[in-house]
């Protein structure tokens, strides 16, 4: 491996998950480009309705002072001019790409809401816009520049709502075709030196999550009793790349608690629950290919 601090994308990551992904990066060394629409709080609200803390140049600054590079990046994952302009700055400023997480996805305020989907506004479908649709489109220009250097990592950050129903239809759709994309991805990059692989986070420990606890408390404080820090998944993506499976792990989906346990990855010295038996299986990957 190269003495050199790797360089990572994480998208949407003004807060949430993508955040503390950002952050685990940072405990690491790397030099993260952190990607988001906020540049002030005000635009992002919680479950309640309450305004909610997070900027790219606040996570950006937390990678920085945890020891890593955090690099801010106003980017709105829905206008491809935008992610391409992203892409083409990481290339005149490192040369490479090493790790493309791919995190943002729109938040519709009625997500969690206990209904059935045509009684949710139509914009709630916008996750399939920011969340599938981009991930594709980040995953395209990454492509680009790690199968040409001949290494690299693509991860998705999806959920057993994959599986199970979660959220709503628009919610499981998104994350199933995470799953897909992966998939499949792995199939064209195979002996390229990259890998694609979508991992099934269990509850995070976000500022959303909190709200979600208070505002559905029979829902969700189970849940966060054994929720994983969000720097978690980021240790876990770094043990994928750096495994000598790589390779047999790309195209798989992956559910973190498993996998870290596999590559002796802890959660602040945790071990985290699977949730497998309650939540569903990921789904093996098929080696049938259709031209």
């Amino acid at each position: 491996m190269s003495d050199k601090p790797r360089i990572a994308i994480v998208t949407g990551a003004s807060r949430g998950a993508g955040a503390g992904i950002a952050r685990g990066f940072g405990e690491m060394g790397y030099t993260v480009y952190v990607t988001g629409r906020t540049v002030s709080p005000g635009n992002a609200k919680g479950w309640d309705g309450t305004v909610l803390p997070g900027t790219v140049a606040e996570t950006a600054q937390r990678v920085t002072e945890l020891g890593g590079k955090g690099i801010p990046v106003v980017c709105d994952h829905a206008d491809d001019a935008q992610v391409a302009r992203l892409f083409e700055q990481v290339m005149d400023e490192q040369g490479r790409l090493d790790v493309l997480v791919n995190n943002a996805a729109y938040m519709h305020h009625q997500l969690i809401q206990k209904a059935p989907f045509w009684e949710k506004e139509l914009d709630a479908q916008k996750i399939i816009d920011v969340g599938l649709r981009s991930a594709y489109v980040a995953s395209w220009h990454a492509a680009r520049i790690m199968v040409p250097q001949g290494s690299g990592a693509i991860a998705m950050t999806s959920s057993f709502g994959a599986s199970c129903y979660m959220h709503g239809p628009a919610y499981g759709a998104q994350k199933a075709g995470l799953d897909k994309l992966a998939h499949d991805m792995e199939h064209d990059f195979r002996g390229t030196g990259v890998i694609a692989f979508s991992l099934w986070l269990g509850p995070q420990l976000t500022e959303r999550a909190q709200i979600a606890a208070e505002t559905n408390p029979e829902q969700y404080e189970g849940f966060l009793a054994m929720a994983e820090n969000p720097e978690f998944s980021a240790h876990v993506i770094d043990a994928i790349d750096k495994s000598p499976n790589r390779d047999q792990l790309s195209g798989e989906t992956l559910i973190v608690a498993e996998i870290a346990r596999e590559l002796g990855v802890t959660d602040r010295g945790h071990d985290r629950p699977s949730h497998r038996e309650m939540l569903g299986s990921p789904r093996p990957k098929n080696p049938a290919a259709v031209y």
